[in-house]
């Protein structure tokens, strides 16, 4: 198995970025995406400096890919997403159908809609699939990121179809339902697993971070660069319950894998993948490494960095509630060698 880096999720300044990748260059992750996912209004690196810093890790022996905002809410993310999908240079990974549109591959979805016989296919009326409306310079290739819902096999073989070569689960599914999307899968399709960081769950139009300050969306002030990490967000008892990160909510704990890293070797995973954070990132990709390298997982987890206040969950693996953290479960139940 591979180990991915994901899009960096908070709102960075600039040499705090770079600074990151630099170090991120001498770790060993073999795919790093980059680029800005969560919100169209956060400028801190134009398209040119991150192409750039793919550059840069291109030469330190790095996969890179750019990633595209999950929610598009203005002309200006769709010109800058229409960039993003004919670069040229680095895969994309298509984080809203309006990128796996612009991305495909126009020729293939043409012959299959011609073998449905009817010229609307699956996709209903109105989807227009002339090669016209190609993008000069998209790749035929490119990544299904997590936020497009791929529940069953129909869906990813369309993805396939359309030109995907990897898709990244979504963070919910559970091991019992991939194993039976892993049996189903089309051949050549990469299938890639959160395997530790905090979970992406939900985005709205509106901005719980500027909510949070009492500002309008429109004059956020960009505070959510105010929490490298998120902001946490408790209940009324003080429990632990989400992090804002701008318009996304994100799981207040951090996912945590390490220990099913075998399980996920044996169901034909082909990459694992690490969402950054502000601290410990190069900890936590050696620890992965390490289990990957024949290391025992117990003894990678006492490397790992401290998880914070909320702990570390496995919940949806082990269908499960997300929160839940349970330890005992992984590579002890019978059930998982089923």
């Amino acid at each position: 198995m591979k180990l991915s880096l994901a899009p960096i999720p908070y709102f960075w300044p600039e040499e705090t970025i770079r600074a990151f990748y630099d170090e991120i260059a001498t770790c060993p992750v073999d795919i790093v995406y980059l680029g800005e996912t969560i919100c169209g209004k956060r400028h801190a690196l134009s398209f040119d400096d991150w192409i750039q810093i793919g550059e840069q890790l291109t030469r330190a022996g790095k996969e890179v890919a750019l990633s595209t905002l999950a929610l598009l809410e203005a002309e200006s993310e769709l010109a800058a997403l229409a960039r993003i999908c004919a670069n040229g240079r680095f895969p994309v990974e298509a984080n809203d159908m309006g990128a796996v549109y612009l991305l495909q591959d126009k020729d293939h979805a043409n012959r299959e809609i011609l073998d449905h016989g009817n010229g609307e296919g699956s996709r209903g009326k109105g989807f227009d699939q002339s090669t016209e409306s190609a993008i000069p310079g998209t790749q035929p290739n490119f990544i299904i990121g997590s936020h497009i819902n791929a529940y069953n096999p129909e869906t990813l073989s369309l993805l396939a179809n359309l030109g995907a070569m990897r898709w990244v689960a979504p963070v919910e599914l559970s091991r019992s339902t991939l194993i039976d999307l892993q049996k189903a899968r089309p051949n050549g399709l990469q299938t890639e697993v959160l395997a530790y960081g905090r979970l992406p769950l939900a985005f709205s139009a509106r901005c719980f971070a500027a909510r949070a300050h009492n500002l309008p969306k429109d004059q956020c002030d960009f505070c959510c660069g105010n929490y490298p990490d998120g902001l946490a967000l408790d209940t009324q008892e003080g429990g632990n319950l989400f992090t804002i990160n701008g318009i996304q909510i994100q799981s207040a704990g951090q996912c945590n894998l390490l220990m099913a890293t075998e399980d996920l070797s044996e169901l034909q995973v082909d990459i694992l993948r690490i969402v950054p954070q502000s601290q410990g990132a190069r900890a936590v990709i050696h620890a992965f490494r390490d289990v990957l390298d024949g290391n025992t997982a117990p003894a990678a987890m006492d490397t790992l960095p401290p998880p914070g206040p909320a702990g570390w969950c496995n919940g949806f693996w082990l269908d499960e509630p997300g929160m839940v953290w349970n330890e005992a479960l992984l590579g002890e139940d019978p059930e998982l060698g089923n």
